[in-house]
């Protein structure tokens, strides 16, 4: 079954405890989520999107859509078309200059839980440090470095508690290879079957199977 959304913005009406937020953004049936930290370090407050805004923004949306993740990029109209991905942030809410701190991002996190779950994409892609130690702390059986080794990580893919995880380094720290080994990975994974499929249907009278992500 899939979840049909009128808007590609906030498809979950979700109702941050902020004045300025970016919520979620793009494709309620998502195989791809990929999750940013917050507005302050990762942008989008202007236009509501994900990852726009910021000086590093055109080379990053060019490297999804290079990696068959966004269908289109239209920056003049501040329009993105997303291709089987979902956009979010750990925080969503705008900040002081200092950021978020512990209790901030702990209160913002069902928001962007309900969000990823909601989603069930088959592969989380979180960027930078603070997004890939939440994510492989929560939603894997690994215990991360702190902070990650961003380097190491970056393109890398682990599995996770019924996501694959592939998380990459923050775009403003990206070198010259960077964009280049994370497209490849996702031809790599297309090319794979980074689907993760469960079948209930032995809880289910009759023994149908019953496949779900």
């Amino acid at each position: 079954m899939e979840y049909v959304a009128e808007t590609a913005r906030n498809p979950f009406g979700l109702s941050p405890p902020c004045d300025r937020a970016v919520p979620g953004y793009g494709d309620v049936n998502a195989d791809f989520h990929i999750i940013g930290d917050n507005p302050g370090v990762h942008g989008g407050l202007d236009s509501g999107i994900p990852f726009d805004g910021e000086p590093w923004s055109e080379t990053f949306f060019e490297t999804l859509v290079q990696a068959g993740l966004l269908a289109d990029v239209d920056p003049r109209d501040e329009t993105v078309t997303t291709s089987g991905t979902f956009l979010s942030y750990l925080h969503m809410c705008e900040t002081d200059a200092d950021g978020p701190d512990e209790e901030s991002y702990a209160r913002l996190e069902p928001l962007f839980d309900a969000e990823l779950r909601a989603i069930t994409a088959h592969v989380l892609v979180p960027v930078g440090p603070t997004a890939t130690a939440h994510i492989v702390q929560n939603y894997t059986a690994r215990v991360p470095a702190d902070p990650p080794e961003m380097d190491e990580r970056h393109a890398s893919d682990l599995r996770g508690s019924g996501f694959l995880i592939l998380p990459i380094k923050s775009p403003e720290t990206w070198g010259r290879d960077d964009a280049d080994r994370f497209v490849a990975q996702v031809e790599a994974l297309g090319d794979a079957d980074y689907h993760q499929i469960s079948d209930l249907g032995r809880f289910i009278p009759g023994g149908d199977p019953y496949l779900v992500r």
